[in-house]
């Protein structure tokens, strides 16, 4: 079952040598928000967003297929997440927004979080939903890391239904029939090997650890406690560390709480958005802020999932350096 989209326009963009789909939902009423650009996680492309789209019916929503994935073309070399956060603003230029609120989700939260720290300006008010710091992150589970690393579930519709309950969590794991109707939409343009694999590389050697204090920007950090992919422990670490930040944990669900037409997460984040004040909102008044004792015992709980630094004997010393920082 493939559900109705908004109307919308396409149009394909030069970045460097690559051709970037963009795609560009206008809203259904006029809208006293600035535009929502949605930034997607890996493999992923703008149709997957038709929930969002809907949910956000009241702004303008502007969403594009990262280099490697959906329609746009595959990169000869592997595309920075720094570049991938520049693009993020090249296509806010080309649709001729100044200024717009962001979603970032998985991965797509961690070029988010770039964006926020490169270019500033470019955003009013940012949610991350099933994201981590990069490298400190706490890893999940190996065989979700082995999962996530590989397009190979893309191959079969019978893999990826065997496959996506372990890696995401949350409804996937119990709800057959949803896996099954989100299928044809999900599948619909299937990452290559060389494209998923260069998204991969591009997280390697990327941390936002160093970044977070930087970021001065309203940003409501979203974690399921079912999420095998991101566990909580990221979402801590983010909030601590981000200026101006606070966290709704959500019970029961897991990595695709976005794209989830009976999650909580998506009015959640239409109402963050769309309020005139972000601190009147449910989401923000009843969110949390993790203070040092909270994160230690969060990091100390996973300790066999930390993720190792790849710089050598000072790793552990500029993970607690970082960790320990708040702006």
């Amino acid at each position: 079952m493939t559900e109705p989209e908004q109307p919308a326009t396409e149009r394909w963009i030069r970045f460097g040598r690559e051709r970037i789909l963009v795609r560009d939902v206008p809203p259904v009423r006029r809208s006293a928000g600035p535009p929502v650009l949605l930034i997607n996680g890996i493999g992923a492309h703008t149709r997957m967003w038709g929930l969002m789209e809907r949910t956000l019916a009241g702004s303008r929503v502007i969403s594009f297929d990262a280099p490697g994935a959906g329609r746009s073309t595959t990169p000869l070399g592997v595309v920075s997440v720094r570049s991938l956060a520049e693009l993020a603003t090249r296509v806010l230029d080309e649709v001729d927004v100044e200024k717009a609120d962001a979603l970032g989700y998985s991965m797509g939260g961690i070029v988010l979080q770039q964006m926020l720290a490169d270019y500033p300006s470019r955003v009013r008010r940012a949610v991350l939903v099933g994201t981590s710091p990069g490298i400190g992150a706490v890893y999940g589970p190996t065989l979700s890391l082995l999962n996530v690393s590989t397009p190979v579930r893309f191959l079969s519709d019978r893999l990826y239904l065997r496959s996506v309950g372990a890696l995401v969590g949350g409804r996937a794991r119990n709800d057959k029939q949803w896996v099954e109707d989100h299928l044809p939409v999900r599948l619909l343009h299937r990452p290559s090997l060389t494209g998923y694999s260069r998204q991969v590389a591009s997280l390697a050697t990327w941390s936002g650890l160093p970044l977070l204090g930087r970021i001065r920007h309203p940003v409501l950090v979203i974690a399921g406690d079912d999420d095998p992919l991101t566990p909580v422990a990221n979402a801590k670490i983010l909030t601590h560390l981000l200026p101006n930040a606070r966290l709704q944990v959500i019970p029961s669900e897991g990595h695709l709480m976005p794209l989830d037409d009976s999650s909580v997460v998506p009015p959640m984040i239409r109402d963050f958005l769309a309020a005139a004040d972000h601190e009147r909102t449910d989401a923000w008044s009843t969110g949390r802020q993790i203070d040092a004792v909270e994160l230690r015992a969060a990091l100390s709980g996973n300790r066999l999932q930390l993720q190792p630094w790849p710089w050598g004997p000072v790793s552990a010393l500029q993970r607690r350096r970082w960790l320990r920082r708040r702006p």
